[in-house]
């Protein structure tokens, strides 16, 4: 079976999802994944400006972004705006169908061209949602798509709120990495990574967008514990990881900070790590969840991210951070109580899906092949 995944290049957690089916499908020896950024394809101008701003947006006017995405959180499918977004790539998602010929259309990303595709050219193939935030905006919500991939219970229910049937949710969890289904604390990894022995370490996910004096000044404080290790990923903000040694280099020196760039292996580095401070993404949030780590969520952004560090600041498995005193103080108490931080492991394992990938790929997958066999015998 041919399966296409389309997700699009707003951040990494759409492209590591479809990336993680994509993955499985193949592991598990389902058929061939077929990846497409739909809006790259079909208007790179219109992709390269709106991604530019959207990255704008959260640091320049979050407060702007936020509040466009409380307002059209509720906009039904048939509006007009729904419509209009949903008509982005039709035309070039057309010609990739009638070329590829796909047996079914996973999404990873709210661009939900194809149900009106589908019925324009007469196309009987399955189509389903993996939803990659904890917080359902209703761009995800289509009445035609055949299948919901969601990360909570909760999220089902929200589904089922809006007239979904029950029998089209499945709570899968978020896809992640397969790397993520066997992580474990690897003592030479954590001398490979050269964290000190017997020193928590605090993952800090800096992020293409940081600027290097907003991160000294986030990680200054924790720098005043000197039994704590600070490890910031840079990921591909070449300047910052540059920046950070030369500002640090006392610290640099004596192992109470490391700075990274890119890590391809970041279950490894999650592992070893006490607890994260990053940016509240989904699929960042879903890794962090699957090694059990206590989520500091940074000074989140109006929007998703937001709504993701609130739901689960509600389950008691994040918390709220605004500011860099804050930041170090609830850390520090956090690490130094052994009680607290079971307890924080107990009630991140009930948000635990480590083979979500797994379980989108085999559920779909295998509801595809009973229609075939279906369609055959009739």
């Amino acid at each position: 079976m041919k399966i296409m995944i389309l997700y699009a290049s707003y951040g990494d957690g759409h492209l590591q999802a479809a990336r993680a089916i994509g993955e499985a499908i193949e592991d598990r020896g389902l058929g061939e994944p077929i990846l497409v950024d739909l809006l790259a394809e079909a208007h790179p101008w219109i992709n390269a400006m709106t991604r530019h701003v959207y990255m704008k947006s959260y640091s320049l006017v979050p407060g702007l972004y936020g509040w466009l995405y409380d307002r059209t959180k509720p906009m039904k499918h048939d509006s007009v705006f729904a419509n209009w977004l949903h008509s982005f790539g039709r035309d070039r998602l057309r010609r990739i169908l009638l070329r590829q010929r796909p047996d079914a259309v996973i999404h990873t990303f709210p661009l939900l061209a194809m149900p009106a595709l589908k019925k324009r050219i007469g196309l009987r193939i399955p189509i389903c949602t993996v939803v990659t935030d904890f917080d359902l905006h209703r761009r995800w919500v289509h009445p035609d798509i055949d299948r919901y991939y969601v990360p909570t219970d909760d999220m089902k229910h929200e589904l089922q709120a809006l007239g979904i049937p029950e029998r089209r949710v499945c709570v899968s969890g978020i896809p992640i990495k397969r790397g993520f289904r066997t992580a474990s604390a690897d003592p030479a990894a954590r001398e490979r990574y050269g964290f000190r022995v017997g020193s928590p370490v605090v993952l800090v996910m800096a992020g293409a967008q940081a600027a290097a004096a907003a991160v000294r000044a986030m990680i200054s404080p924790l720098l005043g514990y000197p039994d704590l290790t600070v490890a910031v990923v840079c990921g591909r903000n070449e300047a910052l990881a540059a920046a950070l040694p030369e500002t640090a280099g006392e610290a640099c020196a004596s192992g109470r900070l490391r700075v990274f760039g890119y890590v391809e292996r970041m279950h490894e580095l999650m592992a070893l790590s006490a607890c994260i401070v990053t940016k509240p993404g989904g699929v960042t949030l879903a890794e962090s969840l699957s090694v059990g780590l206590p989520i500091f969520a940074y000074q989140p952004v109006p929007g998703q991210e937001r709504n993701n560090a609130r739901y689960l600041a509600g389950k008691s498995v994040a918390r709220l951070i605004h500011g860099p005193e804050q930041l170090a103080r609830e850390i520090a108490a956090l690490l130094h109580d052994p009680v607290l931080l079971t307890q924080h492991r107990v009630r991140a394992r009930k948000l635990q899906y480590k083979d979500a990938a797994e379980t989108v790929a085999l559920d779909f997958c295998s509801s595809l092949l009973i229609m075939e066999r279906t369609s055959v015998q009739l």
